[in-house]
């Protein structure tokens, strides 16, 4: 009995109250018991005056795994059209309502173009935020960013929200693949995807999984693997895209479809 306006995540913190709290892409997260005979929801946060142009909007929200004790949740939203950001917040003393002066911007990413900003956050079984990133738009990943370690489109980032380095309002997991690598970001944990906008995890296994939108032809599903290539924009699925086919190195889609179906 009750109706949502463009709701692109749902997500249950683990604090024992059964609640369910929706994320709508004008910026709003809803709450309410998760009953079949609630007929209305509180709004426990409104992000305000957010870009929400083509792909963009409020793309996810994730609950600390302490959220019963801590009160932290994170969102990925894009507040204008040429950034994605994800931010943490806290509960308020009503546990309906956020704090929305509360929030602590842990990134900053530049979005060349409205789509194709991902926007799944998920904690994983290890404690680690992971984060969802597209190429940064456009039709066939122009700026070729999805094989370009350098930024942070078209990846897959893990990143240690429970400590702080210098410069950042996060720290680097010490296990990160490429944190060796001077040439790459440290947060990258894999790379090479196209826009992987909804990714979870197994609860029983701990894998990752994550489908990836293709471009015209096959659409995507992966099993996420620390410093796994996938090979956006040389390959879309397991067909070459871009005139060079050496797939060596590359991870292999679990599972392909065609973009029409």
């Amino acid at each position: 009995n009750v109706s949502f306006s463009h709701p692109l995540d749902l997500q249950s913190p683990d604090d024992g109250t059964n609640r369910i709290f929706i994320a709508e892409k004008g910026g709003r997260v809803l709450v309410f018991e998760n009953d079949e005979s609630v007929s209305s929801a509180t709004e426990f946060l409104d992000l305000g005056n957010i870009s929400t142009a083509s792909e963009q909007g409020l793309l996810g929200l994730a609950f600390h795994p302490d959220y019963r004790n801590n009160g932290y949740f994170y969102v990925c939203y894009t507040p204008g059209t040429g950034a994605s950001v994800i931010s943490r917040f806290s509960v308020s003393a009503n546990s309906n309502v956020a704090d929305s002066n509360s929030e602590l911007v842990l990134l900053e990413i530049p979005q060349p173009e409205t789509n194709h900003n991902g926007g799944q956050i998920a904690f994983g079984p290890d404690g680690m935020l992971y984060i969802a990133t597209g190429d940064g738009g456009g039709g066939g990943d122009p700026l070729t960013n999805a094989q370009n370690r350098s930024n942070l489109l078209g990846n897959i980032l893990r990143v240690d929200v429970d400590n702080t380095q210098t410069g950042f309002n996060y720290a680097i997991p010490t296990d990160n693949p490429f944190i060796s690598d001077a040439g790459s970001r440290s947060e990258i944990y894999a790379y090479g995807l196209r826009n992987p906008w909804r990714m979870s995890f197994d609860e029983q296994t701990g894998q990752l999984w994550s489908a990836d939108v293709g471009q015209g032809e096959l659409e995507e599903i992966n099993i996420i693997i620390s410093g796994g290539n996938y090979g956006w924009r040389l390959f879309e699925g397991t067909s070459c895209f871009s005139g060079d086919c050496d797939s060596a190195g590359l991870v292999a889609p679990i599972f392909e479809y065609g973009h029409s179906n």
